[in-house]
This record gives structure tokens, sequence and C-alpha cells, in this order.
């Protein structure tokens, strides 16, 4: 069983970090989920109605990434990321996994929001994830709020 933890961040915050730790702590691979172009301060400026970050998820539009795991169908266990964006994944990420095949893959899925709670986060991604088992979806403040319960599932 080969586990990775892919994440993207679109500050290089508390996502990231808890990613970083987290790949650490279960000894698995870690990647990032990068857009070609990268988020500036005022495209993250939720309260614009302007800002890049609102334009994407209205218009549920894909987002160009860059890079490609290339050994893929040798992970079956998969830690996913990210901030919460409308109660939801921000569209990087959607774009990101329709990519991939999932089949057969377990998927945990962690979300960073200084507000929002986690909500139908799961079911909203499941579109773009098909034929993968959602294991769980928490918000979480930290690693050690995933390390344990990882660790005790790998048993």
């Amino acid at each position: 069983m080969k586990t990775i933890v892919i994440y993207f961040s679109a500050e290089a915050g508390k996502t990231r970090k808890i990613a970083e730790e987290l790949s650490k702590a279960l000894s698995a691979e870690l990647f990032e989920i990068r857009p070609e172009q990268p988020y500036s301060e005022a495209d993250l400026k939720w309260i614009n109605p302007f800002a890049r970050c609102n334009k994407e998820k209205r218009g549920k539009a894909d987002v160009p990434i860059t890079g490609r795991i290339e050994n893929w169908d040798e992970y079956d266990t998969v830690y996913l990321g990210f901030p919460i964006w409308y109660y939801a994944a921000p569209n990087v990420v959607n774009t990101f996994c329709k990519g991939y095949d999932w089949i057969g893959k377990t998927i945990h899925i962690f979300a960073t929001s200084g507000s929002s709670g986690i909500g139908k986060t799961a079911v909203r991604l499941e579109p773009y994830v098909k034929g993968a088992n959602i294991a769980d979806a928490k918000r979480v403040t930290s690693a050690s709020e995933i390390i344990s319960e990882a660790k005790v599932e790998s048993l």
C-alpha cells in the first residue's frame, strides 16, 4: 500500500504546512497542485466580486495546472488537502482531479478554512474522483488531527 499527500495552497500557509507535516509523519510522497498562473494577493481577495478566485468559482472553469504525478498507479491511498472556497474545493483542485484515474483509490480529504465548515465538500468533489472511495473529509487546523487516525488505519 503506497500513500501520497496531495495539496493545493493558494499561499505558503496553513494547508501547505499541514500537508508537509502529514507527508513526513506518514513517510508518504508529497505533491503540490500548482496553477500555471500563480495566485496573487489580489486574486485571493474573496470580498472583491471581481477577484480571480470568485470568477473561477462562478464560472466553474478549469484552471490550467503545471506538473504531473508520473507514477500515479502506484498509489492506493491519497490524502488530498486544500483551502475551502465557497464550501468546496477550489477549481484548480477539480482540474487536477479530472486528469487522473481514481478507480480503486481511497481518499482522505483535509481542508483548511478561516471560518467555513467542511459542509458538502466531499460530495461536491465526487464527480471529479469517479471510482474512488472518499473515506472521510474534515476541516482541520493542524496535521495532528489527521496523523493519529492515519497511523491507526495503517496498522
